[in-house]
């Protein structure tokens, strides 16, 4: 791999906001391969569920508040080695028995996650290893109006950092993944699951 430059940069524009709309998480493996385009995802084939073939399934978790996605940048010069360690740290309000259920499934798994930011970029969390939940807490609070839910910690260790994904844009058919062509419209099947009232 070639280590030389290839762009500058200005300074950005103040038009950018912080935060964590949404996430999607799908079971291992089941975004079969990966097609990247300038390091931009724009292709997978998706895997055999039941009777179909190219198929995805998404599981959509809506999130608010203190919620955040950070990539450390771990580098050796005496090693001459570079990964990229991705964190998420997300706060789902409210204690259910689904979802305590859902939270085991969670810790044994080492699902991929899509993050959407609050500027709508779309990042593919644990590409090719996955992403573990490494921590998390349960709490019911103490006050009345403590805190009451779970804060849950994702990490992903990659080679790479997180993976933009090429979209049309919310609200079009088979989003997030509309323009993976493997697995949109009548090439596959794209199950988006709908959040559950809590």
């Amino acid at each position: 791999m070639a280590c030389n430059l290839t762009r500058s940069r200005a300074e950005a524009c103040k038009d950018s906001v912080s935060g964590i709309k949404r996430l999607y998480f799908a079971d291992f493996g089941s975004f079969g391969t990966v097609t990247l385009t300038n390091d931009e995802v724009t292709d997978m084939t998706g895997t055999t569920i039941g009777s179909d073939s190219n198929a995805v399934v998404l599981h959509t978790y809506e999130v608010k508040g203190t919620n955040s996605f950070e990539t450390t940048v771990n580098a050796s010069r005496d090693n001459g080695t570079v990964f990229y360690e991705q964190t998420l740290s997300i706060t789902l309000k409210k204690l259910t028995k689904e979802d305590h259920k859902e939270l085991k499934l969670l810790a044994a798994a080492r699902p991929h996650i899509i993050v959407v930011d609050q500027n709508d970029n779309l990042f593919l969390m644990g590409k090719e290893n996955g992403a573990d939940l490494s921590a998390g807490t349960v709490s019911t609070g103490t006050a009345m109006g403590d805190f009451n839910g779970y804060n849950l910690t994702f990490t992903a260790m990659e080679v790479s950092p997180p993976n933009f994904i090429e979209t049309g844009g919310f609200g079009q058919v088979d989003y997030p993944l509309d323009l993976m062509a493997g697995v949109a419209g009548d090439a596959g099947v794209v199950t988006v699951g709908t959040p559950a009232a809590v």
